[in-house]
């Protein structure tokens, strides 16, 4: 699905199994700048080995989440967007990677090619999808948050049940 920049837009989604089998939902949009919540959401989600949470915001970054009991690991595609969105910088925060200052802005920005990730690149590797390829994805500055979602949700198996929780957001 093609899109411009006018129609990128801000959704959360809460991925899990059921009776072994993927399922999608998508989450109210004020999650997507609330870290906490966000996580809290995902906990309340039963599912029979932890929950994945997509989040895209608009056409900037996107952060992906993984909740396994207790544990709850974090990936954030690009430091640079804790400058302007909170759940950027509550997820540098929550990583204890600390915000860049102006000067170390600067030199992320001046290689306007790469987008510097944070977190955790083995997210998703138990599932099939390795660091170096969660890497490559999220450094692609080509793609679209949502695209790069897309591909991800494809690689890890679920991707009928996300693109229809994108469907519900985009019509």
């Amino acid at each position: 699905m093609a899109m411009t920049d006018e129609d990128a837009l801000d959704f959360a989604i809460v991925v899990y199994r059921e009776d072994d089998r993927w399922d999608a939902e998508l989450l109210p949009a004020t999650l997507t700048s609330d870290l906490h919540g966000l996580i809290h959401a995902m906990k309340q989600q039963p599912s029979e080995s932890g929950t994945i949470g997509l989040v895209a915001v608009g056409d900037e970054f996107f952060v992906a989440l993984r909740v396994l009991g207790e544990r709850v690991e974090v990936f954030l595609s690009d430091i640079a967007a804790s400058w302007d969105f909170p759940l950027a910088r509550q997820a540098l925060d929550y990583l204890d990677v600390p915000v860049p200052d102006e000067e170390e802005l600067d030199e992320i920005l001046q290689d306007e090619e790469t987008a510097l990730p944070a977190g955790d690149l083995s997210i998703f590797a138990d599932l099939g999808l390795d660091e170096m390829e969660l890497g490559i994805l999220s450094g692609d500055i080509d793609l679209l948050p949502e695209d790069v979602l897309s591909s991800i949700a494809a690689r890890l198996g679920f991707s009928e049940p996300f693109e229809r929780a994108i469907e519900s957001v985009f019509g």
